[in-house]
Order: C-alpha cells, then structure tokens, then sequence
C-alpha cells in the first residue's frame, strides 16, 4: 500500500479504482449491497411469520398483540444513502512504517464511496479533528468522492490541542443525518470515555458499522533499544527503553486491556466492525467484513422462530 506522499485527489482515485475497485466489482460479482444490509428500505406490509423469514423483521408489538408472530415486509429503495463519520484526530495520524492510519482511512473512504457512487448512490461525511470541522452533504457521482479526498487531505495539521471525544462526532450526526442510513464511523478509537452511549442510540436509527484503524505497534512493541515515544493527543514525550523485557510485557497486556474493553464497547452498541490495519490489504479486509455480514445473514435467515413464540403460536392454533 505505498504512495507518493503528494499525490492529488484525482491521482488517488485512478489508482484505486485500477487497483481496488475493479477488483471488488469482480469479487463482490454486483453483490455490493452486502456491505449495507438492512439500509434503503422503507415498510411495506405485515405477514404471518413463516420458516425461514429474517427474525430481525419480526413485529413484536403485533406479535404480542395477535399471539401469532408476525414480519415487516419492506420496499428496497434502489439509493442507497452512505455516511462516513471520519475521525481525523492526531492518533490517526500515526503510522510505524510508510503508511498512516490516515491514508488506510482515506484510501477505504474513496474506493468505497466510488464504487457506491458508481450505482446511483450518495455519499457524505462528517470531519472531526479539533472537535466536528466539517459537513459534507450526500450526493452522487465521482466529483463528490474526490471532494471527500479533497477535504481529508487540506484540513490543518492536527494540533493535539485537546483529548479526542468521540462522542462529538456521534452526537452530530444524530442531529445532522435524518434519513436512515449506512453510517461507517471511521475511527481508530482513542478517545476520551462516554463515545459508547452515542454510538448505541445512532444504531437504533441508522445502520452502522465501525472501521476501526490500527497499526501493528499499537499493541506490540519490538526490541529496539531505546526510543522516544509521544502522545499524539497531547504532545507529551517520553523516552523508553524497549530492551526491558517488563516494559514489553506491560505495554502488551495494557494494549490487550484496551483491546478486550473496545471491542466489549463495539459488540454492546451493536456494531459490526471492519479492521482495517496499516499493513493490510485494502481489498482483503472489506471482502473478510462482506463474507461475515452474508454468514451472520444466513444464521439469522435460518435460525428459526424462538421456542416461546413456536409455543404461542401452537397454543393459538390448538385454541381455534
């Protein structure tokens, strides 16, 4: 994933979609909508629940009220609306070889919001730095998503004036995105406590998936003698020596803490989360999140009714 520090928006675009989005037309064979499930789509109709159905549609007000289990039935809406929550704070820009988090987030934001686009699609985002810099409306078509590029690479070095709150961001886009969406909240996640609460109650209106950034040094840390380390958040240094086998061992265990604690957040809000790390492959890690949307799609088509609606449904049968 090397790149010429300096290159253009519309630079960045061509290589992507030579490199990455073709290759995604191609694998994905037109099934893009995977990476979307459940967005786009508007309430048609209720009917008796029948073997096979999605249980996630069950009504259960209705339900309750009718002792039958009954689904939603909806219209898909052929436009789907995309937007990226984009956390652009001093730890995203961190990157222990060539490439940063930043870049990793710039080059998913732009092959994605290309190839949905590229379906009639709209796209837009919200900017976080020094707290919320940016909206960028939804629309269409392969200028907005070199607009999108555009505005990634020109705002201002961070500055590391303040701690990261992500709950900034969600909070504004609770207020700011009003029609039910696909909400991808880029992000690597270093943030002042509190983002979790947020994040659920944006999952109640919109579907949302977490990419979240990370790099290969966030949880190990090589032996390399001495180094100076420094807190992208507030600037402060310190010197380190990483031939202390206890130091190693420490820095690892506080990075697994933070790992288990994030993810525990990311499963409680009820997310699915796409990794994308520094030194993977762009292509691999979204077709990896679309192979695990299809599973967890299949497992919820077939699992079946849950046995105390099975039960309401026979005791109802064998009362008429």
């Amino acid at each position: 994933m090397s790149r010429k520090p300096q290159q253009t928006p519309d630079a960045i675009l061509r290589r992507l979609e030579w490199t990455v989005i073709r290759r995604l037309d191609g694998l994905l064979q037109g099934d893009y909508r995977t990476l979307m499930r459940g967005s786009g789509l508007d309430l048609a109709d209720l009917r008796e629940y029948q073997h096979h159905d999605d249980v996630r549609h069950i009504d259960w007000n209705v339900t309750a009220r009718l002792q039958t289990p009954f689904v939603r039935e909806f219209h898909e809406e052929r436009e789907i609306s995309v937007w990226f929550l984009l956390d652009l704070s001093p730890s995203v820009d961190f990157g222990s070889e060539d490439v940063k988090k930043q870049q990793v987030a710039a080059e998913f934001v732009a092959a994605l919001a290309r190839l949905l686009t590229r379906h009639g699609n709209r796209v837009g985002a919200i900017l976080y730095g020094d707290g919320v810099e940016a909206v960028i409306p939804a629309r269409g078509g392969r200028i907005q998503v070199l607009h999108l590029l555009q505005r990634m690479q020109q705002r201002p070095e961070p500055a590391g004036s303040k701690p990261t709150d992500l709950s900034e961001l969600l909070v504004a886009a609770e207020r700011m995105v009003k029609r039910r969406s696909t909400v991808f909240v880029v992000s690597d996640f270093f943030s002042q406590p509190g983002w979790d609460a947020p994040l659920a109650r944006l999952v109640q209106r919109h579907e949302v998936v977490a990419v979240r950034l990370h790099d290969p040094l966030e949880r190990v840390l090589p032996d390399i003698g001495l180094i100076l380390m420094r807190d992208a958040e507030t600037g402060e240094q310190l010197l380190v020596d990483t031939h202390d086998k206890g130091f190693r061992r420490r820095f690892a265990r506080l990075a697994e803490e933070r790992e288990q604690t994030l993810l525990a957040s990311l499963a409680n809000a009820g997310v699915d989360t796409l990794e994308l790390a520094t030194d993977d492959d762009l292509v691999d890690a979204i077709l990896r999140f679309a192979d695990l949307r299809k599973q967890r799609a299949r497992l919820a088509a077939g699992g079946g009714l849950p046995e105390h609606l099975k039960a309401s449904r026979d005791s109802s049968k064998e009362a008429a």
